[in-house]
């Protein structure tokens, strides 16, 4: 009688991956399970990968108290300090979740420490500080333990957003065509913004009220050619497979002035010219001016030196797309796509400066063009599955632009939840966006409470978390019923301000002290039911 040999005991989790040997034994056989091919031995980095997917195997509890749109840089980085690199990474970037990136802010950070990821300027909220601190992190990676990153070789903890389906990713955009454009202020408002509409039929796109809008904008071709002037080259000049011209206004950015570009200046010139330049590399402010210095600008300051046209390209960074938040409703125009934009054009220096998607969509296409385009989905920014739940939504200015969204879908799907909006700017009579619309649905009984706040009409400037405050009663019992919070707009100052008044509400009418007023508001976070879409 053969003697049956049994099976090989399967050691897929190392001695020295950091496990008890109960908890490796039990890996183990989890894992014997799952392979149905004899496996290949984990290396000690790979089994320290794997506990890291699970957020304590390398020191760190998973909790992200940097996670907050409205705290400076500085502040996260302090929150994250004796975290592993890949954390660190995390508090480093703008907390938005906004996908701009083409990632969550976790997995972005997590793809940079595995080395999936190169590119550390993908992080537009986040702006220079954000490529900054990545790059002086980054340089840690190849002098810190494995422990301390994410793995290069395991099983990725994160990756992309795939690009395969057309139109869901900034890699892989469509063409939608550009239908139409009308100014929202009236005569004698100091804000200039815009409704943008959109055809997303012939591409095929759909979206839920919620997501935003991904834009991929050209560059103005009188800024493109005064750095062509400023160079001293010819835009037909072949850079890339393309004309110089091509180049600048389709691929690269031309503000803010990126530090490879200083770099590149100090390569070129000499003296104190030289130390200029490399302190602005490093993030210095010699003159004062660093804030404002675009690429143009950047030329400008050092007149003198006229970098080759393709080293010049290379030292730009790549052209990003811009996110808006959707204001319209596909349930309730099916096919059809709206954006609420603040056009932005300042002054510095006697200059004049513009700011590239708005005023790409405000004066730089027609009618019937077409705009390379992508929905990005929304990260915890959505209406509550039950219609039946009420909703509150504060969003002055631009802010309005998914509440818009939510009230037309409602709308159209027949929820029968209260619906009330705090809507703010500053003159009610030329500020007032959409207000037909809105005024049309209070009569109707769509919009049961429209609570407005003009911060210009009289003699003391009056916000939408005051309009609250005065209203914090009936606002305290909505969240009573059971109600959801929705705050869109600026998260330096509004978003801030608006949450203060929250808990100042839950505490007052909630008959709770501040600590438990911040608490109970954690908790409304926690549970969704305070959703937040700052920028």
């Amino acid at each position: 009688m053969n003697q049956i040999t049994p099976p090989p005991k399967l050691e897929i989790i190392p001695d020295s991956a950091p496990f008890s040997e109960a908890q490796r034994s039990w890996l183990n056989g989890f894992f014997a399970g799952l392979l149905s091919d004899a496996p290949t031995p984990l290396s000690s980095e790979q089994g320290a990968g794997i506990m890291q997917a699970a957020g304590d195997g390398d020191g760190d509890d998973g909790e992200a108290p940097w996670h907050d749109q409205t705290m400076p840089i500085a502040d996260r980085m302090k929150l994250a300090e004796g975290r592993p690199l890949r954390r660190r990474m995390m508090a480093a970037m703008a907390q938005q979740d906004c996908g701009q990136c083409g990632y969550n802010c976790q997995d972005y950070s997590e793809a940079i420490a595995g080395k999936s990821e190169a590119r550390l300027n993908l992080c537009v909220p986040g702006g220079k500080d954000t490529a900054r601190m990545l790059k002086s992190l980054y340089e840690e990676l190849d002098k810190a333990p494995a422990s301390a990153a994410a793995p290069a070789e395991a099983e990725p903890v994160a990756a992309a957003a795939p690009a395969a389906e057309a139109g869901r990713s900034r890699d892989n955009p469509v063409a939608a065509k550009f239908l139409s454009r009308r100014q929202l202020n009236k005569k004698g408002s100091e804000k200039e913004t815009w409704h943008f509409e959109f055809d997303l039929d012939p591409c095929g796109l759909d979206y839920v009220v919620g997501d935003s809008f991904g834009i991929f904008a050209r560059n103005d071709l009188g800024l493109v050619d005064q750095v062509i002037a400023l160079l001293g080259a010819s835009h037909t000049t072949e850079v890339r497979g393309k004309t110089l011209r091509e180049v600048l206004q389709d691929d690269v950015s031309l503000s803010p002035a990126p530090d490879t570009l200083f770099e590149l200046v100090s390569y070129l010139t000499g003296g104190a010219l030289r130390e200029k330049a490399r302190a602005l590399a490093q993030g210095e402010d010699p003159d004062g001016d660093a804030a404002t210095l675009d690429v143009m600008a950047a030329l400008q300051k050092f007149p003198k030196v006229r970098p080759h046209p393709e080293a010049f390209v290379e030292a730009l960074e790549p052209l990003q797309p811009r996110l808006y938040s959707i204001s319209s409703s596909h349930n309730a125009t099916p096919g059809k796509l709206s954006l609420t934009v603040d056009c932005v054009r300042y002054v510095v220096n006697k200059r004049k400066r513009l700011g590239l998607a708005s005023t790409f969509l405000a004066e730089r296409i027609n009618p019937g063009d077409e705009v390379r385009v992508y929905v990005q989905k929304a990260h915890g920014f959505a209406l509550p599955q039950d219609s039946k739940t009420p909703i509150i939504m504060i969003g002055p200015g631009t802010g309005i632009a998914p509440f818009r969204a939510f009230l037309l879908d409602r709308r159209a799907t027949g929820a029968q939840g209260k619906n009330w909006l705090f809507f703010g700017h500053q003159r009610s009579d030329c500020d007032f966006f959409y207000a037909d619309e809105l005024n049309a649905m209070k009569t109707a009984g769509l919009l049961t409470r429209l609570s407005l706040a003009w911060s210009r009409d009289g003699e003391k400037k009056f916000y939408v978390q005051d309009r609250m405050r005065e209203v914090g009663r009936e606002l305290w019992t909505w969240l009573a019923e059971g109600a959801n919070v929705y705050i869109c707009g600026d998260a330096k100052r509004m978003a801030k301000d608006v949450e203060r008044a929250m808990v100042d509400i839950v505490a007052q009418f909630g008959a709770r002290s501040t600590d438990e007023a911040i608490s109970f508001v954690a908790d409304l976070k926690k549970k969704g039911r305070f959703q937040q879409d700052v920028y």
